[in-house]
């Protein structure tokens, strides 16, 4: 089992895409998650400290240079985020670690205190 931990810049990132106005909240996650040919193109622009800016999480266990040390996705790369499944991955409830579901917690309740303004 993998051993997730706190992916510090995709949350500031996340944070800094809330702040900006740039989520897309209509959207479903199922809708605007990005594919894998996607994903590859942002790997092959921006590396994978670009790629794994869209996520929560890493597995700090897996190869840095692999898809796979990345979880927990937060929205696809035109939209800022998906507002219903921030944190699941594919629109699947998994089991959170508890910090990273607290994570996910309090960037969705920012969300929702900058939309009121």
């Amino acid at each position: 089992m993998p051993t997730y931990r706190i992916n510090e810049d995709g949350v500031a990132r996340a944070r800094e895409l809330i702040d900006a106005g740039k989520v897309d909240v209509d959207t479903e996650w199922a809708d605007a998650a990005p594919s894998a040919d996607d994903e590859n193109a942002e790997i092959e622009k921006h590396g994978y400290d670009g790629y794994g800016a869209w996520h929560l999480a890493v597995d700090a266990e897996a190869n840095e240079e692999t898809k796979k040390r990345y979880a927990f996705p937060y929205g696809d790369w035109p939209a800022a985020g998906s507002r219903r499944e921030p944190a699941s991955g594919g629109g699947q409830r998994v089991l959170l670690h508890a910090e990273i579901e607290q994570v996910a917690d309090d960037l969705l309740q920012h969300l929702d205190a900058t939309r009121r303004g």
